[in-house]
């Protein structure tokens, strides 16, 4: 039973790192160790009581309460530490190799030098927590309902950062980075966060194990130990509290610690050897025909929002002439300009005149010059078309105005501040929001969760919110699904409102991430070719956005192929070719320009 508890406690931290955030821990027996270990040094006394035959740091007699947060804060912290050093730029594929490697060097590290926790020997008689208990039976039975205790208490801190709004937020970092970022997130400091609590959890498992057992040694904690982790996971189903905690009871209580139980059949270690085989299986088995696991990862579903007086449906082509239709497309507008007005930000104490002023910048891949010594201006309360052929670096040039690549020179001014160095999710923060080419979606959420997440400042999402619980940011999350539902009711979705992003089509995506980016609040946003796949019933409502926004005084950067748009929308047209500005100024008026004409049909 203490044995399926601790394992449960550290289901439960790494489920939140990689079952929820999708950090892909393989060192995460290292902070199981680092917890038994440093309650072990603390607590067992000078090594020279073993006259030579230990040897350890720190050898102290710190009472058992202090050594267990001791140990806890202590594995917490090495979480972070690993997670500073070596998670902050790699791939997702290249963070779990530099992990797996970072818990053979530990484990190696410890058993090679005997003066640290005397090697591969391993440390002994570490003390009992309760020790104080003088019945044996007792002080077990003691221990059982401790670790219980323990287990009710890492449920229930994990709860606070899985569900609610926290919860939404890790699982955005999970299903899309850039989407993230582009939406505020920190990436950085989410997955700290979780690598801390998730490694902290780890050091309080290895501590209430090793203060049962009494002993520790590097045979405890190899990789193939965060391999029966991740398994209890895929088979439970990832992201679910219960489901890790029915695969921690299947598979490392009933096939890894029950096989003891079961009569000898050969050698003595047969049985257990077969546990294994047994686990890895169905580890392949749950990948291959149920990844979601036994019991997979819940959505939250949310009450129906407000119903516009007449759906209209948008994916339809309207009957042209039609009186009705008219009236229904002028009354969906004017709800539109509403929803897009309530939350336009408009303050007539600022002084800038131009919300971005992108000067000299200028960016090379390979040698080849994808923007070159572009400079432009975007007008506040305006919607400026950037158009040119492909490959003439409008895309390159939204990523560098919206902080997803680094210029090699020049610098970008937005809302009278220099951004040049500003990281993107902080851009987006502060109101400069991007759309993509290619669609990105948080696949796993569904369409209304999509929208929730993508809110300015909740107060749910902070470490404070989540600890606090539902009481503390429930009316700010009323007010965000209230304004979530008109978005999908303009848009006509509604009906798609609990349907996982992943499964719809492209069109419907690319609204989403235009209904995503008006849940932002933008002072400017950067529409990367917004219109298309979409219908043309759905590229009015687009459009008709884009004029709200614009009467709400927010600014719109429009990279667009289709021209006819452009020309309704825009009252200034930035023209690139090969990386360079070729031309700007009204898009009936560059028609007839011959330099725009040879970079479209001859350049």
């Amino acid at each position: 039973m203490v044995y399926i508890g601790t394992d449960l406690i550290a289901a439960w931290g790494l489920n939140l790192e990689f079952g929820v955030t999708g950090i892909p821990n393989l060192a995460f027996i290292v902070f199981v160790a680092c917890g038994a270990y440093t309650y072990a040094v603390l607590t067992v006394g000078p090594a020279a009581q073993f006259g030579g035959a230990e040897t350890y740091i720190i050898g102290g007699h710190v009472p058992a309460f202090f050594a267990i947060v001791i140990a806890v804060i202590v594995s917490g912290l090495l979480g972070v530490l690993i997670g500073l050093t070596g998670l902050r730029r790699l791939r997702l594929d290249y963070q779990a190799l530099t992990l797996l490697i970072i818990s053979f060097v530990a484990s190696g590290i410890v058993g090679a030098d005997s003066n640290i926790f005397n090697g591969l020997d391993g440390m002994s008689l570490i003390p009992d927590p309760l020790q104080f208990v003088s019945s044996q039976s007792g002080r077990a039975w003691l221990y059982v309902g401790v670790v219980a205790a323990m287990c009710v208490f890492s449920v229930l801190l994990v709860r606070r950062f899985t569900g609610g709004p926290m919860g939404r937020a890790l699982r955005a970092v999970r299903d899309d980075e850039e989407a993230a970022i582009a939406i505020g997130k920190s990436i950085l400091g989410l997955r700290l966060l979780v690598q801390g609590i998730g490694a902290a959890l780890a050091g309080l498992s290895g501590v209430l194990l090793v203060g049962f057992i009494g002993g520790w040694s590097p045979s405890a904690w190899q990789y193939v130990e965060t391999l029966a982790l991740l398994t209890a996971l895929i088979v439970g189903g990832r992201g679910s509290n219960l489901g890790a905690l029915i695969g921690t009871v299947l598979l490392l209580g009933a096939f890894l610690q029950g096989v003891q139980y079961l009569p000898t059949i050969g050698r003595p270690d047969l049985i257990f050897d077969l546990g294994w085989v047994v686990v890895g299986g169905l580890t392949i088995a749950f990948l291959f025909l149920r990844p979601q696991g036994i019991l997979p990862e819940r959505r939250p579903r949310y009450a129906s929002g407000p119903q516009l007086d007449e759906p209209a449906a948008a994916t339809t082509e309207p009957a042209a002439g039609s009186a009705g239709d008219d009236d229904r497309r002028a009354r969906r507008q004017a709800a539109l300009s509403a929803v897009v007005a309530a939350e336009a930000r408009r303050d007539p104490a600022e002084s800038y005149e131009d919300v971005l002023v992108v000067e000299g910048i200028a960016r090379s891949f390979g040698g080849v010059h994808a923007v070159a010594d572009a400079t432009f201006t975007v007008p506040r309360g305006a919607i400026v078309g950037l158009i040119g052929p492909n490959g003439a670096g409008k895309s390159t040039a939204l990523g560098i105005i919206s902080g997803f690549i680094t210029p090699e020179s020049g610098r970008v001014t937005f809302a009278g501040r220099d951004v040049t160095g500003v990281p993107a999710n902080r851009r987006a923060r502060q109101g400069l929001v991007r759309t993509f080419q290619l669609t990105h979606e948080f696949s796993r959420l569904t369409l209304l969760e999509n929208l929730l997440v993508a809110a300015r400042r909740h107060r749910g999402e902070t470490v404070l919110g989540a600890l606090a619980g539902r009481r503390y940011w429930h009316a700010e999350e009323r007010v965000n699904l209230e304004r979530a539902h008109q978005l999908l009711e303009l848009f006509s979705v509604s009906h798609q409102a609990n349907k996982l992003a992943g499964t719809l089509s492209g069109g419907q995506k690319r609204m989403l991430e235009l209904m995503r980016a008006l849940m932002l609040d933008p002072k400017l946003l950067l529409l990367d070719e917004p219109m298309a796949g979409l219908s043309h019933a759905v590229s009015e409502l687009v459009e008709q956005a884009c004029l709200s926004l614009r009467d709400a005084g927010v600014a719109v950067l429009l990279v667009e192929h289709e021209l006819a748009a452009v020309e309704r929308l825009c009252s200034n047209v930035v023209v690139m070719a090969q990386g360079t500005v070729l031309i700007e100024g009204e898009m009936a008026a560059l028609r007839r320009s011959k330099e725009v004409q040879e970079a479209y049909f001859v350049g």
